[in-house]
């Protein structure tokens, strides 16, 4: 995270005034000054997250003296953990002076606006063996490419069966029935379709996941859902079926959908719902989700957003994420949540087919690059008045970041037990250096999936 110094230098004197107060209440100048940027954000909410140890009467009254009304429970508190919650803030009442003066009140922790995201993506199987799917290729496969994920090494060597192994795609839905992912998409044991939650998780029949954009068990709304469709591809396509694509997990994965990309984008709120969705299912059930693939971003910095990470960390899951198609450099610009410093962010840039590095980037912000210029992979199209399935080739940090996670799952199921700490290390410390990639990666160097 960048310090507050600088960013108060670029804000001017209004964010040096409110530097005080952050201290008290989490970050107002941040929020602050990327509110006076227009950072996209859903108007007139917040997510206000109250003081542990607080009372319901103080955390009631903190809302009432602002004439708050709470629209959602995004964490639940108790005598202890104070509650997170999304707030709409009355008509007519600023926004930026309602978060500056809330983050003051003794009973909040911190306040900050409900940010807006959105993906990360420019608009013997077949692609494979036509030459289409390099990203998949190595330096020794046939066809070839040195600047592939080098999964068809580890293929070549009998890996291609990621057995045991759970990955969520935090994105839109995905298309659970494309005949190139429908082996490899969860279904909820626990949970069975009978319109009640037999699991006690807060969520009805989520059998394939939880849509946190509409708020329901329809994880795919059709072929508007594109862009989680092609990410799960690159992750879990199955392999060796003599059509479409390959994923770098050909099969035995298991994909859950965390929707939170809707039409509008997404907001901070439905993904931190979404990151705590894979959280508790991994608590309660044991299952061993090893990362989220979270090709999103676009947000500024959000202490909530971060917060959950942090608690997917605890959980011990890696969150892969892409850095963004800016083009900037994350040292100096936002890249959010690509930049958190928690220790379980796998960040990933993307790299051109002749190994140009392409989009964003930061020498000591992001990680590592990978394939993410003409990936084809699984959609959901629309044909006379019916979805099916297609396949289409897509550009960005979007494209990149499943093809990590991928490799993550692989190493996954042949270290057993391995920590996530110990996964991101060997995916940094297996890197290809590269030249593109030297001062413009932590690791110097683009993803070797086939070398575990």
């Amino acid at each position: 995270m960048k310090s507050a110094f600088r960013v108060a230098a670029l804000c001017g004197a209004v964010v040096s005034v409110l530097s005080a107060s952050a201290l008290a209440g989490g970050r107002p100048d941040l929020s602050l000054a990327a509110l006076k940027a227009g950072r996209a954000h859903l108007p007139g909410e917040l997510l206000v997250k109250y003081r542990d140890g607080t009372s319901a009467a103080q955390q009631g009254a903190a809302g009432k003296a602002f004439g708050l009304e709470k629209i959602d429970t995004v964490r639940g508190g108790n005598a202890r953990k104070g509650e997170l919650a999304l707030m709409r803030v009355p008509a007519g009442r600023d926004l930026a002076a309602t978060l500056y003066e809330l983050s003051r009140d003794p009973s909040v922790e911190y306040a900050e606006p409900n940010w807006q995201y959105q993906h990360q993506a420019v608009s013997n199987d077949t692609y494979y063996t036509n030459g289409s799917l390099w990203g998949m290729y190595s330096a020794t496969s046939s066809p070839a490419n040195a600047y592939g994920s080098q999964a068809a090494a580890a293929w070549a060597g009998g890996h291609t069966d990621c057995g045991n192994v759970v990955v969520g795609v935090i994105d839109e839905g995905f298309m659970y029935d494309h005949p190139d992912l429908a082996a490899n998409a969860w279904t909820n044991p626990y949970d069975p379709v009978d319109g009640i939650d037999n699991d006690g998780n807060g969520y009805v029949d989520d059998v394939h996941g939880w849509d946190f954009d509409g708020n329901d068990n329809q994880v795919f709304d059709g072929a508007g859902d594109d862009h989680g469709t092609h990410v799960a591809g690159t992750i879990a396509g199955h392999g060796g079926n003599g059509q479409g694509v390959a994923g770098v997990c050909w099969s035995g994965i298991k994909l859950i959908s965390g929707k939170f990309l809707g039409r509008r984008g997404g907001a901070t709120a439905d993904a931190i719902k979404a990151i705590d969705y894979f959280n508790d299912l991994k608590s309660r059930h044991g299952l061993n989700i090893v990362a989220t693939n979270n090709s999103w971003g676009g947000g500024p910095f959000s202490q909530a957003l971060q917060d959950a990470i942090g608690r997917a960390n605890d959980a011990g899951i890696l969150f892969v994420v892409a850095a963004g198609n800016a083009g900037v450099n994350c040292e100096t610009s936002d890249c959010y949540p690509a930049e958190y410093p928690n220790p379980n962010v796998l960040s990933v840039t993307a790299l051109r087919s002749d190994g140009s590095q392409i989009y964003s980037y930061g020498s000591t912000t992001i990680d590592i690059g990978a394939p993410g210029y003409g990936i084809w992979s699984t959609v959901p199209v629309s044909s006379k008045g019916k979805i099916v399935p297609g396949y289409a080739s897509y550009n960005g940090t979007s494209m990149a970041t499943p093809h990590v996670t991928g490799a993550v799952a692989l190493y996954a199921s042949s270290h057993p037990g391995a920590s996530a700490a110990d996964i991101k290390a060997a995916i940094l410390s297996s890197a290809i250096a590269t030249p593109s990639l030297s001062g413009k990666t932590v690791s110097g160097g683009r993803l070797n999936a086939g070398g575990f």
